[in-house]
């Protein structure tokens, strides 16, 4: 359905990051190098020189979901080793720095000039706190919410287990803040109010394509996300998006189930209006089909993910030791969904 036009399928699945910036004003995305994997480093450093962006870095696919290969680059070396193995288009992107990251649903109905917030939280990172004396692996091990998450975490950090972190020092388990990557959700609830959903209008308004989806930002503060100052987004998640919303506010079973009923009621009715005004959409078949080598595509950079961790230069593995069977190609139908 053409929830989204602007966004291929959507955004229900496989859409580039590039699409997404190239709908959003300038100055609210990180500045960002396009890289493929058949370019040669000196091509990449002189992008970068073009960009004026330098180290660190924050690198992940082009079409990605769930955090895979989101990786934060210190060095030139670190940067060649992620080129080395990534068999898809990339991003590298400045690092954004301010504290808090933020997720907001928003939706607009196309005849209507005002949207509404859904939803509207904070994100906090999956990390272990050191006391000076146990090993990186010990904590890991006594950390609650990786319990789960023990065989990826140990093959991810496997060259840090022995570690002693010193104490208070804070150690990421993952720089994606995905709640599939072990990210926790705070409800803002309370901070909704004409002053943000006006930004959000205002982006929305700007695309003219963006309908139903999330936001994922970083800001200096709620105050400054508010005033449209010092924010980045980081992601627009189209209609695929999950509303954070049903984990993070401490809702019931029931309350859950209603919420995403909602959601896909409203994201129904705004694909109809959008089809009854000419917009078209994809059949059946050609979704299924772009679906299925979207999730290839994204198979490849799962395996990759699990594996890849920086390492100095005689650790090194072989590109083909590492990864095989690289690249997932899409189908992408003539027209947008």
């Amino acid at each position: 359905m053409p929830s989204n036009p602007g966004i291929i399928f959507g955004g229900f699945i496989g859409e580039t990051k590039k699409e997404i910036y190239d709908q959003l004003p300038p100055s609210t995305y990180p500045k960002s190098v396009y890289v493929s994997p058949s370019m040669s480093f000196s091509e990449i450093n002189a992008h970068l020189a073009n960009h004026q962006l330098s180290f660190p870095l924050a690198v992940k696919p082009n079409a990605g979901m769930m955090g895979f290969m989101f990786r934060k680059v210190e060095s030139t070396e670190q940067l060649q080793q992620y080129h080395a193995v990534m068999p898809v288009d990339y991003i590298i992107q400045e690092l954004v720095t301010y504290p808090l990251e933020v997720s907001v649903f928003y939706y607009r109905y196309p005849q209507e000039a005002t949207g509404h917030i859904t939803g509207f939280l904070k994100k906090e990172p999956m990390e272990v706190t050191g006391d000076g004396t146990r090993t990186l692996r010990e904590l890991i091990a006594s950390y609650p919410r990786a319990q789960f998450r023990q065989k990826e975490l140990l093959s991810k950090h496997e060259s840090k287990l022995g570690t002693i972190i010193p104490a208070g020092d804070r150690f990421a388990l993952s720089h994606a803040l995905n709640l599939s990557r072990g990210g926790r959700l705070v409800s803002l609830e309370h901070e909704k109010d004409a002053r943000l959903l006006k930004i959000f209008d205002d982006l929305s308004h700007y695309s003219k394509n963006f309908y139903y989806g999330r936001y994922d930002i970083k800001c200096a503060s709620i105050e400054d996300l508010k005033c449209g100052r010092n924010f980045s987004i980081l992601e627009y998640n189209g209609c695929g998006a999950e509303p954070h919303h049903v984990y993070g506010n401490r809702n019931s079973l029931f309350t859950a189930c209603k919420i995403l009923v909602d959601h896909w009621a409203i994201l129904y009715k705004i694909s109809m209006q959008n089809y009854r005004q000419g917009i078209p959409r994809w059949s059946y078949a050609e979704g299924l089909r772009f679906s299925r080598k979207a999730k290839e595509h994204f198979n490849v950079l799962s395996k990759l993910d699990s594996s890849f961790e920086f390492t100095s230069a005689s650790a090194r593995l072989p590109v083909t030791d590492r990864f095989s069977n690289s690249t997932a190609q899409y189908y992408v139908p003539a027209s947008n969904g």
